[in-house]
């Protein structure tokens, strides 16, 4: 699981695509540091009660039963990220993964701190004494204080955040809601502090199947070897050509700035996360020796072995796989947003009572045949609703008790039914089991649930 190993310390590098990383940064920890906060009516915007057993999303309340929403939008989510990496590799890895957005976080805790790479080299080379002891102290200090408010609030998604930081000023915290802000945070400690690039190179299964869906249309980070060999320094001005050279001017800036320590010039590698900050800094070098940018860049296979052009690697898109990808993408993504939009305000739950199947209750004209069933009703909006109940299926079935069920905002309740057939009405059918269906109506909005069941007539 881990390695020792020397611990690889970037170089800061400036560009379009670190600004486009930290522009990632950005948005992901705004939506999930800032979502917790968010309120939506009487309640959080976002919240998973599993005490209540309820999902809140915005204005979708899910319960248990529309599980199947989550595994789709995992599906969906799984899917997006197999046709991103058959299109451009491993930008999920170097932009938006959970793993690289707080290992950039607390890389740039760590340059505040302690300064760039050849100072924080210097600083760990040194005897300890106290301005290391300092430095350190105050790094790990910020370090913790960011992880363990990042375990809050991902326990916040599940317990609402104001009663969180309720319960942490009164000393009322529950034991799991402790133990898992501590989980998270130690996790968050350990992996974006500590473990970084091992995380990615030996725990993270992504980067080995990642293979499975790369082609040689594939975007990848790229150095083209044709120009850039043979490599060998020269200063400003002077004909690299004249002295049999390539572009790469050998100065290992490449390395120095790769978050996992690879040498890009070796060719694709596993551990290559897709962060392009070799190109970044690569380009910056062309641009001081006035050669043309793009000697390390994304590109493709294909595209390094026949020299193709942009738009050349651009039509290459539209191959098989990806739009197989895109397909399926388009079809789940169609059916999960129109089944969410058809979803009723409420859902119904029928089941018959288990004690006894049918009894016979005293009466006028033979009495009557009672069958009994438990209706879980369940309000999934975010207002009060009134629900009306009715049965049918079988000439002169009644049903007894409660006809009109209140129910208010996200409330869920059981509720008793009890189905008469008159004995003379039973007599002109055959004993056993009769289908029948019970109408649940929302005079309000119009929405109709039918729940097909079963009246059972004893021998």
């Amino acid at each position: 699981m881990f390695v020792s190993e020397a611990t690889i310390h970037p170089r800061s590098v400036q560009g379009k695509y670190a600004r486009l990383r930290w522009l990632t940064v950005w948005l992901t920890q705004l939506v999930f540091y800032g979502m917790p906060w968010l309120q939506w009516g009487q309640r959080q915007a976002v919240l998973f009660d599993l005490e209540a057993r309820r999902f809140y999303l915005f204005d979708l309340v899910l319960y248990p039963q529309d599980f199947i929403y989550l595994a789709v939008l995992l599906i969906i989510c799984a899917l997006s990220l197999f046709l991103v990496t058959a299109v451009a590799g491993r930008v999920w890895c170097g932009y938006a993964c959970p793993q690289t957005v707080y290992s950039e976080i607390f890389m740039w805790i760590e340059r505040k701190v302690e300064g760039d790479r050849q100072r924080r080299i210097k600083l760990d080379a040194q005897r300890w004494n106290a301005k290391k002891l300092s430095l350190k102290g105050i790094k790990h200090l910020l370090w913790l204080s960011l992880a363990l408010w990042t375990g809050l609030t991902f326990v916040a998604y599940f317990t609402p955040m104001h009663t969180l930081l309720a319960e942490i000023q009164g000393f009322s915290l529950g034991l799991w809601e402790m133990f898992w802000i501590l989980f998270y945070g130690f996790a968050t400690y350990g992996n974006a502090g500590f473990m970084r690039e091992q995380v990615c190179k030996y725990m993270c299964p992504y980067a080995r199947f990642q293979s499975a869906m790369f082609d040689k249309d594939t975007l990848i980070i790229s150095y083209d070897e044709r120009r850039g060999e043979p490599r060998g320094s020269r200063g400003k001005g002077q004909d690299a050509r004249s002295k049999g050279l390539g572009d790469c001017v050998d100065c290992t800036l490449c390395v120095q700035v790769c978050p996992t320590g690879i040498d890009i010039r070796k060719g694709l590698q596993y551990e290559c996360i897709g962060c392009a900050a070799c190109i970044d800094v690569c380009n910056g070098v062309m641009k001081k020796l006035d050669y043309a940018p793009g000697l390390i860049r994304y590109s493709t296979q294909q595209a390094l072995a026949n020299g193709w052009s942009n738009s050349q690697i651009w039509r290459r898109l539209s191959r098989p796989r990806v739009l197989m990808y895109s397909a399926v993408w388009g079809l789940i993504c169609a059916a999960w947003l129109v089944s969410i939009t058809m979803r009723h305000d409420f859902r119904v739950d029928v089941v018959r009572d288990r004690a006894v199947l049918a009894r016979i209750v005293a009466g006028a004209s033979g009495g009557m045949i009672e069958n009994v069933y438990r209706a879980q009703l369940m309000n999934a909006t975010d207002r009060p609703l009134q629900l009306q109940i009715t049965a049918n299926g079988l000439p002169g079935l009644q049903l007894n008790g409660e006809k009109l069920v209140k129910l208010e905002a996200t409330e869920s309740e059981w509720v008793v039914l009890r189905l008469d057939l008159p004995a003379e009405n039973a007599a002109q059918l055959k004993p056993g089991s009769h289908p029948i269906e019970l109408k649940i109506y929302n005079p309000e909005s119009g929405e109709t649930v039918l729940e097909k069941s079963a009246f059972y007539i004893p021998r």
